[in-house]
């Protein structure tokens, strides 16, 4: 059953129907949040209908939407199924990515075996619709909804990957991951008057489902990389950037090891 700690809040998740998104819906459902689960079917993914549910089956409120956000009429239409369904809105969790692997290299595979592409105009536009304009986006009717009722809550959590040298055979993901966390951080400096903080998690080596005995010997050899972690383990750190104790954190981009 729900602890009730975020009782009488309501959270949009995206690209909860797997991975991360899903295991921090979970978690803010089982502190009271009801949570919009929006999703999108692509092969490796699950259906976020069948999280929505399981979320329910245990006492939880959720419902599910699936919307492809490279479309730039979406994030309105989410915040619209949100509050018909559940309420207003004052979580929201940009997880979703429309993770496309490219590259400036000739290179046809990465150091895992996964294959790589060219850098085009394609995976620039697919990459930075849903990792950069879809979050913006999101935020803005986040912030324009909030302020329209008045309302002095909020809280906004986006993930990030990449580091300070970019994302080598990941450029495009890197890219507009770095875009999505400057709006983040700008969200944190003009929305503080409204009382919404704004934060970016950067996740370790998560195992969502790609990790192989390769990338375990790879983070056990790595001085920067540390552990490989389970969705729940970040997703209980993403549920305490929500919480009120966390009110005095904002503008941060908090990178787990």
């Amino acid at each position: 059953m729900p602890d009730g700690s975020l009782r009488g809040h309501v959270a949009i998740v995206t690209g909860a129907n797997h991975g991360i998104g899903a295991a921090t819906a979970r978690e803010l459902a089982a502190r009271g949040a009801a949570v919009l689960v929006t999703y999108l079917r692509v092969p490796g993914t699950g259906d976020g209908e069948a999280v929505a549910e399981e979320i329910r089956r245990v006492g939880g409120r959720a419902a599910a939407f699936e919307a492809d956000l490279g479309e730039p009429d979406v994030p309105a239409a989410i915040f619209d199924v949100a509050e018909e369904r559940l309420g207003p809105v004052d979580i929201l969790i940009n997880n979703a990515s429309g993770w496309v692997q490219d590259t400036f290299t000739p290179e046809e595979t990465d150091r895992f075996g996964r294959a790589l592409r060219p850098v085009s105009a394609e995976t620039w536009a697919r990459q930075f619709a849903v990792d950069a304009r879809a979050p913006a986006l999101l935020i803005g009717e986040l912030a324009r909804r909030h302020r329209a009722r008045g309302a002095r809550w909020g809280r906004i959590v986006g993930l990030t990957s990449g580091g300070d040298l970019g994302f080598p055979r990941e450029v495009s993901y890197g890219a507009a991951k770095a875009a999505q966390t400057d709006y983040t951080m700008s969200a944190a400096a003009e929305l503080a008057e409204l009382g919404i903080t704004a934060n970016v998690v950067h996740p370790p080596v998560t195992d969502t489902g790609w990790i192989t005995d390769e990338v375990r010997a790879f983070v056990a050899s790595s001085t920067t990389h540390f552990h490989v972690a389970e969705p729940a383990e970040v997703a209980r750190t993403i549920a305490f950037l929500v919480s009120d104790d966390a009110w005095l954190v904002t503008g941060n981009v908090i990178t787990l090891r």
